[in-house]
């Protein structure tokens, strides 16, 4: 997998310990020179917000001692070929597999993503059961398992502020890849995959509980950890922190990011 860093998030740095980290407002993701951050991607990927403090913190609640962290926040960039070892080969075979089905790869996968030797197809949402049943059905491919669905929730990443990323496994050929996919939170619609893999049920269900993503087609699409008259969806970003008040032997005890504050 040599190539596979080649447009990963590894880039190599210049110092461990550069002049950003002190709290001086500089943005190490900006300024390559002051390089104090792991994991950089330099000017790579897509930007969809910058991040001040550790947590992310704007209410002065920030107690770690990182306040001054000034950083960028990106989501890798598409890859380029050759993505190395069996990942080209993967790719090669859904492409002449789409368009044996009559579908224009370059519509169908927005883009190409190999990060820290890892393989993931964006999908556009339309398209999502048909390249499901393709790497499931397709011979060279048998993507037999879908071990679940995650929802993310990025706030900063407009007109696509909700994902969910798949992850399967062929247990034929030993191989484990992501499919994402991506919505609006005016339009958080995706379609379903139980029709493809029954196994995702629950799986959606409860990504549905926690991020509001609807998927549509799914059998029975119900709250499955919240109560069903819960109003929001805990995991998202824009949720309050600290939930609910508590109630302690007749006081009621603040929620945790209201109980203190610091100038």
């Amino acid at each position: 997998m040599s190539d596979a860093k080649s447009d990963g998030a590894n880039t190599p740095r210049d110092g461990a310990n550069g002049a950003g980290a002190n709290g001086n407002g500089v943005n190490p993701e900006k300024d390559l020179g002051a390089a104090n951050l792991p994991g950089m991607r330099g000017d790579r990927g897509e930007e969809i917000r910058v991040q001040r403090g550790m947590f992310g913190a704007n209410n002065g609640g920030d107690t770690s001692g990182y306040g001054g962290l000034v950083r960028s926040i990106r989501l890798p960039g598409a890859a380029g070929r050759p993505y190395g070892g069996w990942f080209d080969e993967v790719a090669d075979e859904l492409e002449g597999a789409l368009e044996e089905q009559g579908l224009l790869p370059g519509n169908v996968i927005e883009k190409t993503v190999v990060d820290r030797d890892e393989l993931t197809f964006h999908i556009e949402r339309e398209y999502l059961v048909a390249v499901a049943r393709t790497l499931r059905d397709d011979p060279a491919l048998r993507f037999e398992l879908c071990t679940g669905v995650s929802g993310v929730h990025y706030p900063g990443d407009k007109g696509r502020e909700l994902h969910a990323v798949y992850h399967l496994r062929s247990i034929t050929h030993n191989r484990l890849i992501r499919l994402e996919v991506s919505a609006p939170d005016a339009d958080p619609h995706i379609p379903s995959l139980v029709p493809v893999y029954p196994t995702n049920d629950w799986h959606e269900r409860e990504t549905y509980d926690f991020f509001g993503l609807i998927f549509d087609g799914h059998p029975a699409l119900t709250r499955i950890m919240m109560p069903d008259d819960w109003l929001g969806h805990p995991q998202r970003k824009d949720y309050p922190l600290g939930g609910i008040p508590v109630e302690y032997k007749g006081a009621q005890i603040p929620a945790p990011d209201q109980r203190r504050s610091y100038s």
